[in-house]
């Protein structure tokens, strides 16, 4: 298996600038695609290639895959550095991430999605509201016909009655209903024996 060793300086010639408007396009030749190691093992040659022509290509993938491997190293060395920037700075992950989180919410207020689920979620409410007023005054009345009917009024009627008996005998001085608070003539049965 064949190998390019392609030089550093070569690789790093390649505008990797992040802010460049160029970034990105490190050649023509080059996609982006994953890169899988099988890839470069021996296969029987694709119907139509010479055998000079796929050693072409071979040498060409090794080329590319050791490029990427490159720029892979490239990357992660500016990453730490811009890590260390930002802790020199005092810019922490946290602060980071608050900050592309508030970004990201403030993008999803104005998105016009969120938009229209508020205000439907918002007309949604008032019809909820408005429905249940609605049913609570209908309740309200239906209890004050209640109350108004014939039968509500005899129950009443037994209720008053019976209320003014209980009432009106402790207030006569009868005993014949005991206290709940102990205050009558009679004292409280004491605790049942075991």
């Amino acid at each position: 298996m064949m190998y390019y060793w392609a030089p550093l300086n070569k690789i790093l010639s390649y505008d990797i600038n992040l802010n460049s408007p160029n970034k990105g396009l490190l050649s023509d030749f080059m996609t982006d695609v994953p890169v899988d190691p099988g890839v470069t093992a021996r296969t029987p040659a694709v119907e139509g290639l010479t055998e000079t022509e796929e050693e072409e290509l071979r040498a060409e993938l090794a080329k590319v895959e050791e490029e990427i491997v490159t720029l892979r190293q490239v990357l992660a060395a500016k990453e730490r550095h811009c890590g260390e920037l930002k802790r020199r700075l005092g810019l922490s992950t946290l602060g980071g991430l608050k900050q592309n989180l508030s970004r990201s919410w403030h993008d999803v207020q104005v998105s016009n999605a969120y938009k229209k689920t508020q205000e439907t979620l918002s007309q949604a409410g008032q019809k909820t509201s408005a429905a249940l007023s609605t049913m609570g005054s209908a309740i309200s009345r239906k209890l004050g016909d209640m109350r108004n009917s014939a039968t509500f009024k005899s129950f009443e009627d037994r209720v008053g009655t019976i209320k003014s008996k209980v009432v009106g005998g402790r207030e006569n001085g009868s005993a014949s209903l005991p206290s709940p608070t102990g205050g009558g003539d009679q004292p409280l049965p004491g605790p049942a024996p075991f």
